[in-house]
């Protein structure tokens, strides 16, 4: 990871701080049982995923706490994982995706949600946060 050294030259903290983390998280899935040194593109993007929700997660923590030193943190990591994942979808991009799947599956109410969530995490894995992909799913079915 250059990016970590270039980290260090410039002494950005925060970077440094989001990367390491990244590289720890990396190592750790590495070294599971069973992983075999390595790790797939797939587990990776998942890994960096999981950990921009945790930190959103204690963000909103820190927020409703009145913590803006540790919320500041968290914002700074949050903005530096996401550099490593793909676009993220906008809600027009995503409701048009998701209409798609919905017709797709002939799916035509709230009680076809699971069969339509199914398919669109599979195909917009990485895309869109699963929190507005369900969001999104129960909008467009209850019309």
């Amino acid at each position: 990871m250059g990016e970590i050294k270039d980290a260090m030259k410039a002494k950005d903290e925060a970077a440094l701080r989001g990367l390491r983390a990244i590289k720890a998280e990396i190592i750790k899935a590495k070294t599971e049982p069973g992983a075999g040194g390595s790790i797939s593109a797939e587990a990776e993007l998942k890994m960096l995923q999981k950990m921009v929700k945790q930190r959103k997660d204690a963000l909103e923590i820190y927020q409703q706490q009145n913590r803006a030193d540790l919320a500041k943190k968290e914002q700074e990591e949050i903005t530096l994982i996401e550099k490593f994942l793909p676009k993220q979808m906008d809600e027009a991009e995503l409701k048009n995706a998701l209409s798609r799947i919905i017709a797709e599956t002939g799916a035509s109410s709230s009680a076809d949600m699971g069969k339509v969530m199914s398919v669109a995490t599979k195909q917009l894995a990485g895309k869109a946060d699963g929190k507005a992909i369900s969001t999104a799913v129960k909008e467009l079915l209850s019309r």
